[in-house]
Parts: structure tokens; C-alpha cells; sequence
């Protein structure tokens, strides 16, 4: 593996990188004392790009991406999406670039049972003030081949297909940035690779900027690039990779 970590000297001031982490440390209180989950990480990730983040279980991943999109504080350093700096952000100011600005997808697809595919989609809209027009919704639940089943609730779709609702709702509002943690945990392999490709072509065809936590080296094969995390540090990277490339990477770190 390559140490491919750029060093940030001074706050960027332009809309250059998509995501820029600025010697970013987070500890947690426990009751065996501090944890450090993330050590001095600085890292930029480019727009328009599909980055996959693994590790050990324990090794920063999901904290990593929780900082990244405003969703913890960290304890030190900072965090950029394009020129705005997080950390100087109200709560209300925060919640406002995250709707605007960013889309989530989670291994627990995170739908309202009570809504039909349609309404889960339209709500990220709704939240933000605007009123969802029918046509964009349609079309973002038809971009992921679900266009026939707005009317349908979560426990009438597959989880695949509930996915792919999850992946439309994060699409809808035209972020600049998506977050997905371990999208396909919860899928077959089949169901997975489809899952996969909707991400590829958000990057692809809608040049999105993704940040995807995977513990699966064919899923992290669907990316640009996989960055490497180990007790909370960056400890390498590797660039267009083959699944049986991240596998050996990954298994040079367990040892």
C-alpha cells in the first residue's frame, strides 16, 4: 500500500476538494477511560470521485465518516465541505448544509415504515422547505429502477429494493456529497453489485463526490480509491484496485 495522506498547511480557501479532514482527532469517554478513535487524520477527498474507507473493526471507519459529514464534533482539528468549515457552524446553519448539501445512505436504509417509497424520497424536500415536485421524484425513484413502485411501503419492497429507495431519497435533493455506511452489508452479492453500480453511476453520471464505508472487497473494487484506516490513523490507500488487491491489503493489515 501507498501512504498517500496529504498534509493540509493551511485552511483551504477554495472549493477545490470536495471534503478536507485538518488533523482531525476524535476521543470518546468510556468506562475503561479515553478512547481515541481517530488520531490526526488530514486527508482530502477530490469531487467527483468514489472513495472507499476499510479498517479493522475498531479502526475509525464509521467515525471517520460521522465527522466527515458534521454528524459528531470532533475533538480537535478540522472538518471542510468545500469552503465551509463545519466547526464553525451553528446547529441550525449545520442541519441546513447537510440538507442542501449532502445525502446519506446506512446499511439500515433508515425508511419511514409509515410512507410509500414515493413520500420516503420526497422527504429530505420536504424537511427542507421546498415542495417536492412529482416529476422530480418519479424521476429520482426511476433512476434507480424503481419508478413503477412509488406506492409501495418499505415492507412491500425487498431489501434491495428498499435500498436502492434509500439511494434515490439521497439523490433527490442534488447534493454534492454522498455518505454511505456499508450500503450492502445487508445484501446478497447480487443485490449488492446493483446497489453498487447506482453509486458508480451517481459518481459517473451525476458527478457526485462518495464516501462509502465497506468492510467487502468487491464492493471497495466499485470505487476510485480505498483509503486504509488502522487505530485510527490513515496507514495507505490504493488507486483503481481489484478486489483480490484490497483483499491482500487488507489481510497484510490483520496480521
Amino acid at each position: 500500500m501507498n501512504n498517500a495522506t496529504p498534509t493540509v498547511t493551511a485552511p483551504p480557501t477554495t472549493t477545490t476538494d470536495a471534503i478536507t479532514l485538518d488533523a482531525v482527532t476524535k476521543r470518546y469517554a468510556s468506562a475503561a477511560g479515553d478512547v481515541t478513535a481517530l488520531q490526526g487524520i488530514t486527508h482530502t477527498f477530490a469531487p467527483h470521485t468514489f472513495t472507499a474507507v476499510m479498517g479493522p473493526s475498531g479502526s475509525g471507519k464509521s467515525t471517520l465518516l460521522q465527522c466527515a459529514a458534521g454528524l459528531d464534533q470532533p475533538s480537535s482539528g478540522s472538518v471542510w465541505i468545500g469552503d465551509v468549515e463545519l466547526g464553525r457552524l451553528g446547529e441550525v446553519q449545520a442541519t441546513e448544509l447537510r440538507r442542501r448539501a449532502m445525502g446519506f445512505v446506512f446499511q439500515s436504509y433508515n425508511l419511514l415504515p409509515a410512507l410509500t417509497a414515493y413520500d420516503n424520497v420526497a422527504l429530505p424536500l420536504r424537511l427542507a422547505g421546498q415542495r417536492p415536485r412529482r416529476d422530480v421524484v418519479l424521476g429520482a425513484l426511476a433512476t434507480v429502477g424503481l419508478g413503477n413502485h412509488h406506492r409501495r411501503r418499505p415492507a412491500e419492497l425487498s431489501g434491495g429494493q428498499q435500498q436502492r429507495v434509500a439511494i434515490a431519497r439521497a439523490l433527490v435533493a442534488r447534493p454534492s456529497v454522498v455518505f454511505a455506511d456499508e450500503p450492502t452489508g445487508a445484501l446478497d452479492r447480487a443485490t449488492s453489485r446493483d446497489v453498487l453500480a447506482q453509486l458508480r453511476a451517481a459518481v459517473d453520471r451525476d458527478g457526485l463526490t462518495i464516501v462509502m464505508v465497506t468492510h467487502d472487497p468487491v464492493a471497495a473494487a466499485t470505487a476510485d480509491s480505498v483509503l486504509f484506516l488502522q487505530d485510527g490513523r490513515v496507514v495507505g490507500s490504493l488507486t483503481s484496485a481489484t478486489a483480490t488487491q484490497i483483499a491482500a491489503a487488507m489481510s497484510e493489515m490483520e496480521r
